[in-house]
């Protein structure tokens, strides 16, 4: 397949990374110091154990509109970045592009299908931890890289085989699902608890889920968000938000959330497609989420980023 893979950062970077190795024709869409190191030394991931893959060239530019109608495009952007993306996008897309969003939440796919039509847009989830450790360098913390892929309306085709079989081939813990929308909408309830209860705190997850007023604010995110998605016909289990406090007792006490980490940098937050995403949704299917109302209301200040004082 011939990729294009907007926004060559933590997510995309690696995930374009491996459609490489699987012999796949990809485009990085870079800028900045990572693109000009991308051009003159390629591309790397590195463990931390200092283990390094390379891919000593890759082809990248600057430029989406010289990448003419490609088979996939991989969208990893942040989420405030979409919709002047996608327009830009339209320029590029064949009768059979098909668009893959592995960024954050559900609302990327409801725009994508607005822009696209229902039948170019592939749903995706990615678990991985990374970041841009240096130009030209992705930082891998921990073993974990698993990719979920399906079709909206659990049809099955070549495309969706194809990817899958692709990033299987390089070790990738990848599988094509039949129902892709109660996946992300799993991700998305843990997420949204997840990058709240972080932000509001500034703490990592263990303090929040040992306090008994903190756990019982995360408690009711996560009722809302899984409340939300049954209620636009998303087939999440009834006691799924039970089961996002289970994970949220399992994973590490130092975890946080990528919003933390904006917000701890005075970056931009992904707020309004999270937390806001799900006011906005509940507000299309007159639910009241008032926990969620809160935290979107209390966090506002930061969407924007900040400077430093």
């Amino acid at each position: 397949m011939k990729i294009a893979v907007i926004g060559s950062g933590g997510l995309g970077g690696f995930y374009g990374f491996k459609l490489v190795r699987a012999g796949h024709d990809v485009t990085f869409v870079a800028r900045g110091a990572h693109l000009e190191a991308m051009r003159t030394s390629g591309l790397h991931i590195e463990n931390e154990s200092g283990v390094v893959e390379s891919l000593s060239s890759v082809k990248v530019t600057d430029d989406i509109l010289s990448l003419k109608q490609p088979d996939l495009i991989l969208i990893a952007v942040k989420m405030w970045d979409l919709e002047a993306i996608a327009s830009q996008i339209k320029k590029i897309t064949g009768p059979d592009t098909a668009i893959l969003s592995l960024q954050n939440g559900v609302i990327k796919d409801i725009h994508l299908k607005r822009a696209f039509g229902e039948s170019a847009v592939m749903g995706g989830v990615a678990y991985v931890a990374t970041s841009i450790g240096r130009p030209g360098v992705i930082k891998q913390v921990g073993p974990l890289q698993r990719i979920r892929v399906g079709e909206y309306g659990g049809r099955s085709t070549r495309r969706s085989r194809e990817l899958v079989n692709a990033f299987a081939s390089t070790g990738v813990d990848a599988l094509l699902v039949d129902d892709i929308e109660r996946v992300l909408w799993e991700k998305y309830a843990f997420l949204v608890g997840l990058s709240s209860m972080t932000c509001l705190t500034h703490l990592t997850i263990g303090p929040v889920r040992e306090h008994e007023n903190s756990r019982a604010l995360l408690q009711t995110i996560f009722n809302e968000v899984v409340a939300l998605g049954r209620a636009r016909g998303v087939s999440l289990p009834e006691d799924y938000a039970r089961q996002c406090m289970q994970l949220a007792d399992d994973v590490d006490y130092s975890m946080t959330s990528s919003m933390y980490h904006d917000l701890e940098k005075g970056n931009r937050l992904e707020l309004p497609w999270l937390s806001g995403g799900v006011v906005s949704l509940a507000r299309e299917n007159s639910i009241s989420v008032p926990a969620n109302t809160f935290v979107t209301q209390v966090l506002a200040p930061y969407v924007d980023g900040r400077k430093p004082v």
